[in-house]
């Protein structure tokens, strides 16, 4: 056995046992600092086994809180149980978790934040949070009753956008359940929401946009924007999501390779991967990087007056509408910019998974085949007409 195996992690025990025995250890694993305690539940019944986490801080101090709860515990004192309020839970969760995200799971994480005070109160304790706050909140988001501030109308939301606002709030319940109020204790001794059922969509619509109406769309790019046509092509051939798209800089763009390399602070998964590129792609690149006006890295899509930003995404909505009026194709609810990635995942179900995942920008092919691949009828007769019977083997 390695010397590296022998080693034990670190721990320091203080207190008698059977009374005030306090245990102060380091995970094998992460190295995150914990303290171990009994509590009597009840005569004649067994004690609880009680973990507090101190996370990633020093020995001394670990030893000291350690010290610190034994003699409470001699005291007959319990560890101080703080019943923390909402908006300090939520504070507290911005300063220590949030800024480990992407960029755009910090900006849900905080409209969410802003959105659950308005809906429950900023002085609500954590613990009084019940079924009845849940089903309330289902019902105001979905006919528009509470809404993020970027929200400008009184509109509804679909029951996959309640869902992952409720994800949020109950991952900051699950982790304050964990995290030390820093008096021995944890900021919440039980998440109150755990094991609601999330909304579901019964049926969600996943509609794709089909070749022609493609084309048509494309035919008429010239009249929406200059920009537009790029956009079209590259949300069509590289199937990514219109939000790493509008971020693209020339620096990821390697037309010499045709390559196109999508950075992890711009995927909403934050996926960083590279991808070949088509040649139509590389084509409409070629003639936009000479159009351009700037000499060096920039936007590819930077906002009009503004070339020090990208285009935001309101705008790249207006495109796709306006394309659609124009091509006279009937608009279709849920159907924009993403239905091009259904239809990108579709058109290549036939190639291995673990291709089209990177291709696309999936980290999962349970995504990949839960939601945009599309079942059709003729894959499934070619299929059949391609079957082949198997043919008798020796047995041993």
């Amino acid at each position: 056995m390695t010397d590296a195996k022998r080693q034990k992690a670190w721990s320091y025990s203080t207190g008698e046992r059977g009374k005030n025995r306090v245990r102060a250890f380091a995970h094998a694993a992460t190295g995150r600092i914990f303290l171990e305690y009994y509590e009597q539940v009840g005569r004649g019944l067994k004690p609880k086994i009680c973990r507090v986490a101190l996370g990633a801080c020093e020995r001394d101090r670990a030893k000291a809180a350690a010290d610190e709860l034994a003699a409470g515990l001699r005291r007959a004192d319990r560890p101080a149980r703080e019943h923390v309020k909402l908006a300090k839970l939520f504070e507290t969760y911005d300063v220590e978790v949030t800024p480990g995200k992407s960029l755009g799971k910090q900006q849900h994480d905080r409209a969410c934040a802003e959105m659950f005070l308005r809906a429950f109160g900023a002085e609500t304790e954590a613990r009084l949070l019940s079924r009845r706050e849940w089903d309330r909140f289902i019902r105001d988001r979905r006919s528009g009753a509470i809404r993020t501030a970027h929200q400008a109308k009184r509109r509804g939301v679909r029951n996959r956008v309640i869902a992952y606002d409720l994800q949020w709030l109950t991952a900051v319940l699950n982790w304050a359940t964990t995290a030390s109020n820093g008096a021995g204790g944890v900021l919440l001794e039980r998440n109150p929401l755990k094991g609601l059922a999330l909304p579901r969509e019964a049926s969600p619509a996943r509609p794709m946009l089909s070749d022609a109406e493609y084309q048509a769309m494309r035919g008429v790019a010239s009249e929406v924007h200059p920009y537009f046509e790029l956009a079209l092509v590259l949300a069509h051939d590289t199937g990514h999501r219109i939000g790493s798209i509008r971020k693209l800089r020339w620096s990821d763009v390697n037309l010499e390779d045709r390559r196109i390399q999508w950075r992890a602070d711009t995927d909403k998964i934050q996926f960083e991967h590279t991808t070949p590129v088509t040649d139509d792609v590389a084509t409409v690149l070629t003639a936009r990087r000479r159009s351009t006006l700037r000499i060096g890295d920039g936007w590819i899509f930077p906002e009009p007056g503004n070339p020090a930003q990208p285009c935001d995404r309101d705008t790249f909505s207006w495109w796709w509408e306006e394309a659609e009026r124009l091509a006279g194709i009937p608009h279709v609810a849920r159907r924009g910019w993403h239905s091009l990635r259904r239809t990108f995942a579709s058109e290549l179900k036939h190639i291995p998974l673990k291709d089209l995942c990177e291709l696309g920008g999936w980290k999962s092919a349970d995504t990949v085949i839960e939601c945009y691949i599309k079942p059709d009828e003729a894959t499934m007769r070619e299929a059949l007409a391609q079957r082949k019977p198997i043919r008798a083997t020796a047995t041993r």
